[in-house]
């Protein structure tokens, strides 16, 4: 075969087509581009990860626990490297004696040169040296607490007994998102005032933490790993620059693979907008391939010749796709900074450059692989008949070759994405899905037209619809392209709905949006007393108990790894339980085996929550040794209860019977319900007041800052699914613009026989309005059902889909089509019939 020959044939072929081959290749511009911007994004971030490590820590290594330490650790800790910084820190309300306000935040006392890597972005500069050198109380403030309390630096905090004068102004701090400041806003003092504050009372939850500067060259892995069994009897929890660096580069990298999928929905899109476009493409070209097979050309010859042209096509496609994808990452790490733990730096990303031309280059050729294959069946006798539809539709077995490659490179698409075979395999499954859906309701509509075809309506309204079923119809690419597109932005407005809902539930009818915290023995009566004098509500009152667990059924946490047959996980006894005591279950729980929590010849039955249970592979009757403060308490597994953790409230794992617990160090948990926010500021500055160490949770300032957030991810997701709607309308364009050469001849008909300007506009208008209306409603009624699934089986909560912004999407995706159709659609109706066909010849 003479390969020159096949070249010279695609080029001279394509000289009257070329504006059509790269109108329909541009519909995988915009996929590349996505593909390449999150791909280049996450090799940069990858890059920035590993370059800031250190300063993601602000340190070598650092140490926290939260309960006291035996006095050989102590000493341990103190001794560690060549510096170290050390940090009390915990949760209180603060107040503003200014303006009044209040607000729950994160005290933390610090002692030395924090950070020693990174920068503390503080303003002025200047407030840091002051801070570190503090022989007075003032204090570093988030800006995210100064904002939303209206405070400047200058003005004082009050903390617990003691006011602090705020000094500088905390922009962001070493290894933390600006998204954690805004949803725990941290105070810093010095750590040599926080005793006289009068929060650190007994049963308080306070966690203590150590930064350690090493001399360089240390190899701080291989030290803290010498010391790990110390480290972990006392639940000590440490963190190294490599842990560090491992655990947030695999945070992000689950985001980038998340996002490289949205972004292959977007190509996908694209490469259904090019089969349909090379379907019609081949129609056109059925004469001339006829010529060639009578000059001599084998089938397979003819096959080739286009196959190199939409090859090229998609070559020219997926390098512009990358390019654009090259520039849009520039403006990624603005849209992500508020996540983002670490600055980073863009560069062009080869990898991802070629991997995007690549994937585009290959995904063109198999979508166009499809119609292409019938070109062999073309036979010469064409060049003497009109009807060439036995050629093109003539089952060929090479198709299901080509379905199985294609399905076969979406799931290995998806698996090196997401390293996860399963999860690739739903995601193409869910994906056939949804395209099978939307391809059903379109050829729906088509069967629906010609069985109800309206005979009786006006010449306009027939001629609309007929449009919809005729050769050359649009209503299947349309329907699926634009279909899929509005599904992607309605599910993310559904979905967004439904995880405000489940916050929103705490807002609604007479549950609690008020949780009073840290109350000691001593001052439950007088919060009792304080709310009671606010005329609000006690909802519910539970004592908290803090333990640990030392054996289950004999077997401790050093015994459990060196016991082969042992199914514990070693976290059972690292971890801190916060348990409480009563004889019956509350609202928000059910039995599931067993009792309610009881006492019985002496022994002490528990009930365990189910999910937590079966994660510790406990059964009825296995028994459980507690540490409460170094006094053990031996129980038994008496039952296991289903809790409803979505309700707002008390919940708990572990729930003790009374008449065990009631003399052990605790703490109390009022919750009420504030009317409005007037009445939660009242109680919360009146609690600071008199009671300054316990603490108040506004469900209402919580759901605030979740709207926030949800609104900030909302418009990352919707910026990736803008990729998606904008490749669909571009499959539109190009579909549009393929069959008006189709289409033209009978419009013209239409103009000869004497039909209007106006009536053929009104025929295009109500055509690709019907399209567009079908495309929209088949998404939105596709992203309802999604939704509900996920209401139903993942998030467990009511669903109430708001119709509001459907309804924007419908409207949007409708008048988006009509106006495209019309736009194409423009030469017939401002030219003669005898120009255009002159044209068109």
């Amino acid at each position: 075969m003479n390969t020159s020959w096949l070249f010279q044939m695609a080029w001279r072929d394509s000289r009257r087509s070329r504006q059509r081959l790269l109108l329909f290749m541009s519909a995988i511009v915009l996929g590349i581009a996505a593909l390449v911007a999150i791909n280049s994004f996450g090799d940069n971030l990858a890059r920035s990860i590993d370059d800031q490590a250190r300063e993601l820590l602000g340190a070598d290594l650092t140490l926290s626990w939260s309960r006291p330490l035996s006095p050989k650790t102590r000493q341990l800790v103190k001794t560690i490297g060549r510096d170290r910084a050390f940090e009390t820190s915990f949760a209180s309300l603060v107040s503003i004696p200014r303006t009044g306000g209040v607000r729950l935040a994160q005290v933390k006392g610090l002692e030395g040169n924090f950070p020693y890597y990174g920068t503390w972005e503080v303003q002025p500069a200047s407030a840091i040296q002051t801070f570190r050198q503090a022989r007075s109380r003032i204090a570093l403030v988030d800006d995210g607490l100064l904002v939303q309390l209206n405070v400047q630096p200058g003005d004082s905090v009050k903390v617990g007994n003691l006011s602090f004068l705020i000094v500088g102004r905390v922009n962001k701090t070493p290894g933390q998102a600006a998204i954690a400041a805004t949803v725990a806003p941290t105070v810093f003092i010095p750590n040599q005032f926080l005793s006289t504050t009068g929060l650190l009372q007994r049963g308080s939850r306070v966690a203590y933490k150590y930064y350690y500067q090493f001399i360089p060259g240390t190899d701080v892995e291989k030290y803290i790993k010498a010391r790990s069994s110390q480290l972990d009897k006392d639940g000590i929890n440490y963190d190294t620059v490599a842990g560090r660096k491992k655990q947030t580069g695999r945070s992000f990298a689950d985001l980038t693979k998340y996002l490289s999928l949205v972004a292959f929905v977007a190509l996908l899109l694209g490469c259904v907008g090019v089969a349909s476009s090379v379907q019609l493409y081949v129609k056109e070209k059925v004469t001339s391939v006829a010529i060639l097979r009578t000059l001599g050309a084998s089938g397979r010859q003819a096959f080739l010749i286009y196959l190199l042209q939409t090859a090229l096509m998609g070559l020219i496609g997926a390098t512009v796709g990358a390019l654009i994808g090259s520039a849009v990452q520039l403006i990624l790490p603005r849209m992500f900074g508020d996540f983002l733990p670490v600055a980073v730096v863009t560069d062009i990303s080869v990898p991802a450059i070629l991997g995007g031309i690549g994937t585009g280059l290959l995904i063109s050729v198999l979508f166009s692989l499809l119609p292409l294959l019938a070109i062999r069946n073309v036979s010469p006798l064409r060049t003497l008949r009109t009807s060439y539809e036995d050629d093109l539709s003539n089952r060929d077995p090479w198709r299901w070759l080509v379905y199985l490659l294609i399905i076969g490179f979406i799931v290995g698409f998806a698996y090196l994405q997401t390293r996860n075979f399963p999860l690739a395999v739903g995601f193409t499954g869910g994906l056939a899905l949804a395209f099978s859906i939307l391809t059903a309701l379109g050829l729906g509509l088509i069967w629906l037209v010609r069985r109800f075809f309206p005979a009786s309506w006006s010449y306009v309204w027939r001629q609309s619809l007929a449009n919809l079923y005729r050769p050359n119809n649009q209503t299947l690419i349309l329907v699926t392209s634009i279909g899929l597109g509005a599904f992607l932005i309605a599910t993310l407005y559904l979905t967004q709905g439904l995880l405000l809902g489940r916050v929103e539930l705490s807002g609604s009818g007479k549950q609690p949006n008020m949780v009073l915290f840290d109350i000691q023995n001593e001052q439950i009566a007088g919060v009792r007393s304080l709310v009671s004098a606010q005329k609000l509500p006690i909802l519910q009152e539970v004592p908290v108990v803090t333990m640990r667990l030392n054996d289950i059924n004999g077997k401790t946490g050093e015994a459990v790894p060196k016991d082969t047959t042992a199914r514990i996980p070693k976290w059972a006894f690292t971890r801190e339980y916060r348990v409480t005591y009563r004889d019956s279950l509350i609202s928000s729980e059910k039995i599931i085996s067993g009792k309610a929590p009881y006492q019985a010849n002496g022994a002490i039955y528990v009930s365990i929550e189910k999910d937590f249970s079966e994660r510790m592979h406990l059964k009825l009757g296995d028994t459980l040794n507690f540490n409460v403060q170094g006094a053990p308490i031996q129980t038994i597994a008496g039952g296991t209860r289903e809790v409803d953790w979505n309700r707002v409230q008390t919940n708990f794992l572990v729930v003790f019977p009374k008449g065990v617990l009631e003399q052990a160090p605790q703490f109390h948990v009022v919750m009420t319900r504030v009317p409005n926010n007037q009445a939660s500021a009242v109680l919360q500055r009146a609690l600071v007041s008199r009671f300054p160490n316990v603490s108040a949770i506004d469900l209402g300032l919580i759901l605030k800052t979740v709207d926030e957030i949800l609104g900030q991810i909302s418009f990352v997701i919707q910026f990736m699914a803008l990729f998606s709607i904008l490749t669909g309308l571009l499959v539109l364009a190009s579909s549009v613009v393929i069959s008006k050469y189709q289409r033209l001849r009978e419009s013209v008909l239409l103009r000869t026989l004497g039909a209007s300007r106006q009536q053929i506009l009104r025929i295009t208008a109500l055509e690709y309005g019907l399209l567009g209306l079908l495309a929209a409603l088949s998404g939105i009624l596709l992203s309802v059902f999604g939704t509900w699934a996920l209401a139903q089986f993942v998030f467990e909560v009511p669903y109430r889909p708001d119709f509001v912004p459907l309804a924007v999407v419908a409207i949007v995706v409708t008048s988006l089509t009509v106006l495209i159709g019309v736009f194409n659609s423009r030469e017939v109706l401002v030219r003669p019939p005898l120009d255009v066909l002159r044209a068109e010849s």
